[in-house]
């Protein structure tokens, strides 16, 4: 994990954060969304996205209200949260009915608990044109016979149609997905997912009325595995979205790394806009990294 350094960093002290940018729990690695949630309130975070990777237990629900009265926390949820007993890949786009209705059933807990939270924002991912294991998550895909896409595109967005009528108090967003290097070699130019690109988040916008949530790491491999130019592909996605996601990595995997002030990323990112635009960081580290991180990304676009 890189981490920044140098004189430019020496001596900063760590203000709180400003409420445009979130942290997202998956930064910790923790058992339970608790000991995730409090460890960052306690390096003074405010603003916590609520992400997968931690264990299911009762009472998880009351230990976020608890710690959002005690911190002064601010919430959003993301597409895993909350956890499940039952492991499984999510996806509004499968034609398996029972891989699809526990799908819905896990976004419509999340907007429930959103509501009860106070959170005002949802992001889900777009859909796969396939059902892969638990195992596979960010890893290499095995090569498996892919949906019909225009049954799993209409099955997409019938799901999120009723999803969104659920959501009039809360802003529904769809996460673009990645397609690494690896991936794209072991499906030979077939694309297993949705929205890896500005012309997929076109075609889908053709069929339903939905926010983007950008995923910039997402971006930046998918551009690479894809022979798509990176900055073009901002260009056009930056100025429609108002939520981003932000982290590091080597253009191939999506590594979720740190940010430091010689990242290629960060470079690119500074000729853009992000006024008004809600940013999560999902960096992997220890909470000096995390910090380190925000630093960089502050000062780079000028944030906060």
């Amino acid at each position: 994990m890189r981490s920044v350094s140098g004189p430019a960093y020496r001596g900063i002290a760590f203000r709180e954060e400003s409420e445009m940018i979130y942290v997202s729990s998956a930064c910790v690695r923790r058992d339970t969304i608790k000991e995730s949630v409090e460890e960052l309130a306690q390096s003074g975070f405010k603003s916590i996205e609520l992400s997968g990777g931690t264990e299911y237990y009762q009472g998880y629900q009351e230990s976020l209200l608890e710690l959002k009265n005690k911190y002064n926390l601010n919430y959003l949820l993301h597409n895993y949260f909350p956890p499940s007993k039952k492991n499984f890949i999510l996806n509004l786009a499968s034609l398996n009915d029972e891989i699809y209705q526990e799908t819905l059933e896990h976004y419509e807990k999340a907007i429930l608990l959103s509501r009860k939270l106070d959170s005002k924002k949802f992001g889900l991912h777009a859909g796969f044109f396939m059902d892969f294991n638990t195992k596979e998550i960010g890893e290499n895909i095995s090569l498996t016979e892919l949906y019909d896409k225009d049954k799993a595109i209409k099955r997409f967005c019938e799901g999120y149609d009723y999803l969104k009528e659920k959501t009039n108090d809360i802003e529904l967003y769809i996460e673009n997905n990645v397609i690494s290097e690896s991936n794209a070699k072991t499906f030979q130019g077939q694309n297993p997912f949705m929205i890896t690109d500005y012309n997929g988040y076109e075609e889908l916008k053709s069929l339903i009325d939905f926010k983007l949530l950008l995923d910039v790491a997402h971006l930046n491999v998918s551009a690479n595995s894809s022979g798509l130019d990176f900055v073009e592909q901002l260009k056009k996605t930056i100025p429609i979205s108002d939520y981003i996601h932000l982290s590091d990595n080597n253009g191939l995997h999506d590594q979720n790394r740190c940010f430091s002030d010689d990242s290629d990323i960060l470079h690119i990112l500074k000729d853009f806009n992000f006024n008004d635009k809600t940013v999560t960081l999902e960096t992997n580290g220890s909470i000096s990294d995390i910090k380190l991180s925000q630093v960089v990304l502050k000062k780079s676009l000028c944030l906060g």
